[in-house]
């Protein structure tokens, strides 16, 4: 009778350990990748500190959280071969790297694009325009060294990038354009398959939501697929507002393009909570004075935004999760709020809080709301 209360006493202070335990390395809390495992990736956009690991602590967030990865510069054509035939993989070789060793989905972002092309593209030794043959040749040499360095490691490539014009759908007079003609981007994918046959490409663009715009690239999209081109899926890239675009106009270009047969990637994600007037231009006392009226958050972002931010986020992933059978990826364009572009553009030095995780580095709450509607799918 005397070990009576002893033994109750035992038995409850073991049922507590065991309910109150701290979590061991293998029973960790899910994290994004967990959640949406079955669904889609779930991706981020690297720069050169975390592909290099001098940024430590972003690098943690990407290994928790993040199973696909797309290099935010280093793989664009500027940057890949500043001279002609000059190649520097050294940043791409440790971003494919990375992606290996850490079981990565690896995106290589972007193969065709005017905004980042080296300037002696499209010249000769005498500053003229190169002709039609030499600047097919030139980028055939390029898509195929490039996507043959790294054949079998990269899994998917943004072949050719924002070659839809925004005010009336037509092709963009870049000067792959006005060169070669529309058939530079027939051309760039036939390269990249011939390079790597078991890489999947896609076509990657903004405000695809704007009817117009959308036209203009559905119809390029079925042009590809009526001459037997091998395209994918369509990146539309999610650099979203606050209010803008509205959910039912971002579920109607989901389900144009995958009425094409392709699938979907949302690209480039993040959520701006500060105003964009792009009336402005490029008068600089104009935009200094847009800045002052309209970077409202320098302090700190108020409970009640991050009310209407955290929002839409959470319809936003209900929105992708609708349409998982179709969305195979979406991607964050950056780790942190520190990191994101959108404290530069379109006005340099704005204080933006675009992203899931914040300035110290620590998952806002939206995470774990993001998490717990996702398991439940």
């Amino acid at each position: 009778m005397k070990l009576k209360y002893p033994v109750i006493t035992v038995l409850l202070l073991a049922i507590f350990a065991i309910a109150f335990k701290p979590a061991r390395n293998g029973d960790k809390q899910p994290d994004l990748s967990d959640a949406f495992a079955g669904k889609f990736y779930i991706g981020t956009a690297l720069n050169a500190d975390q592909i290099t690991g001098k940024d430590s602590a972003s690098v943690k967030i990407i290994k928790e959280n993040f199973n696909a990865i797309v290099a935010e510069n280093c793989m664009k054509s500027g940057p890949m071969q500043p001279e002609e035939g000059v190649f520097d993989f050294s940043l791409a070789d440790k971003f494919v790297e990375f992606g290996v060793e850490n079981n990565m989905y690896i995106i290589g972002h972007a193969l065709v694009w005017h905004a980042q092309a080296p300037r002696w593209f499209f010249k000769d030794s005498l500053g003229n325009d190169v002709t039609r043959e030499v600047l097919i040749s030139r980028m055939r040499n390029h898509i195929h060294t490039v996507v043959g360095r790294y054949k079998g490691r990269v899994k998917g490539w943004d072949v050719v990038n924002e070659v839809i014009d925004d005010r009336d759908g037509s092709y963009r007079k870049t000067k792959f354009y006005q060169i070669i003609g529309e058939d530079y981007i027939r051309l760039a994918f036939e390269f990249a398959h011939e390079a790597d046959p078991q890489c999947e490409l896609y076509y990657n663009d903004y405000s695809l939501t704007n009817p117009v715009k959308r036209k203009g690239a559905v119809a390029m999209v079925r042009k590809l697929k009526e001459k037997g081109v091998k395209i994918d899926a369509v990146g539309e890239q999610g650099h979203i507002g606050i209010d803008t675009p509205t959910l039912e106009e971002l579920e109607l270009t989901i389900n144009d393009f995958a009425a094409l047969g392709v699938n979907v990637m949302i690209t480039e994600m993040d959520v701006s909570v500060l105003p964009m007037d792009w009336s402005i231009g490029a008068d600089i006392s104009a935009r200094m004075e847009y800045k002052k009226q309209s970077d409202l958050y320098i302090d700190g972002l108020p409970d009640s935004v991050y009310h209407v931010f955290e929002n839409r986020y959470l319809d936003l992933f209900e929105l992708f999760l609708k349409h998982n059978d179709v969305i195979t990826r979406v991607t964050l364009w950056g780790v942190t709020d520190a990191h994101s572009w959108k404290n530069g553009f379109p006005i340099p030095g704005r204080t933006d809080y675009p992203l899931l995780f914040d300035r110290n580095y620590q998952a806002k709450p939206v995470v774990e709301k993001i998490i717990a509607e996702a398991l439940k799918k």
